[in-house]
This record gives C-alpha cells, structure tokens and sequence, in this order.
C-alpha cells in the first residue's frame, strides 16, 4: 500500500488530493511489521486478558527496556508473552503459600537461582533485561518458536504455555512499540 502511494497515484486525474492519503501512510509506517512480531504464525489456541493500567505500564516498561538493550520487537514480543504467562504483566511480590519457591516479579525469576536480589527483579526494566540477557544467549533465539525461545530462558514445569500469549504480546507491541 504505501509502495504505491511512494510511487504516485496511477490516474493522473485522480481528484483525492495527496495530503489525505498521507496520515494513512504515515500511521502505517509507525506499526512494528507482523512478520517480525510473528515470524512463525501463532502455535496452538491464543489466551487474552483485558489488561489494566498497571499491566498496561509493565508492559509499556518492558518495550522500553527492549529499546534500551537495542533488541528488535521480536525479542520485545517474547518477552511480554512470557510475562503474560508467569505473572499476567503484574509485578508480583511474595506470595506467601501461594509462591512458587522465591518467585518474583513480572518473569517470576528466583533470587536463589542468581537472577538478582529481590528489589532488582522486582524492578520492571532490570527485570526486563535479565530476561533478555539469557534470551540473547540462546542461538538463534530470533529464527525459533516463541515458546521454545522463553522456555530456554525461563525453565519451566509448563514449557509450551507461552505459546497461548503470542497473538496478545504481538498486538501490544505492535500497538506501543513507537
């Protein structure tokens, strides 16, 4: 579409004038790519949750963090649907009886298991970046399944679940990416 526009209407005559067409092309052009937010199509039945402003901010917090650490959407993608699986974007305390072992924090990481203190992992970017550090070790972390990528990371009990958050964390980082 906006290929089309660069190279000019194809009827000279055309009466639209330009300036209308160009806040279309322009909004187009700000939207993260589908084939890079999902480059291998979504695997399996999608989840969704309507998120509130604080889930909304956790999220917006992770994009930011991404930027920061200079990766591209995809890693952004990854990391929100992990998120959306360990802690539906909530920066989760102690839980009590209800924790997994010393699980914190948006991707739930463990004190114990070295990913940092608790103020740190309960720290939306440190958090973030953390993830990403491990993310970034993995070979070819960009060519795989989202959920293979997450669970090398994270190590969970429920492998495949971070899959059913692909469609959602794609579509929120298609929607705050810029």
């Amino acid at each position: 579409f906006a290929g089309g526009l660069a190279a000019g209407p194809l009827n000279h005559h055309d009466a639209t004038p330009a300036t209308a067409l160009t806040p279309v092309a322009a909004v187009q052009a700000d939207k993260p790519d589908a084939g890079k937010l999902i480059p291998h199509g979504v695997q399996g039945t999608q989840s969704r949750i309507d998120l509130n402003d604080e889930q909304t901010a956790n999220a917006k917090a992770i994009i930011a963090a991404t930027k920061k650490a200079g990766l591209p959407e995809r890693a952004a993608v990854i990391s929100i649907a992990t998120s959306l699986q360990e802690s539906k974007l909530e920066n989760l305390g102690h839980l009590g009886e209800k924790n997994d072992h010393d699980s914190l924090g948006l991707f739930q990481q463990r004190p114990s298991s070295g990913w940092g203190t608790p103020e740190q992992i309960t720290d939306p970017e440190y958090a973030t970046l953390a993830f990403e550090k491990g993310l970034k070790q993995v070979d070819g972390w960009q060519d795989m399944p989202l959920t293979q990528a997450a669970q090398t990371v994270q190590v969970s009990a429920y492998p495949d679940a971070y899959a059913q958050w692909e469609q959602q964390a794609a579509d929120i980082v298609a929607q705050h990416w810029n």
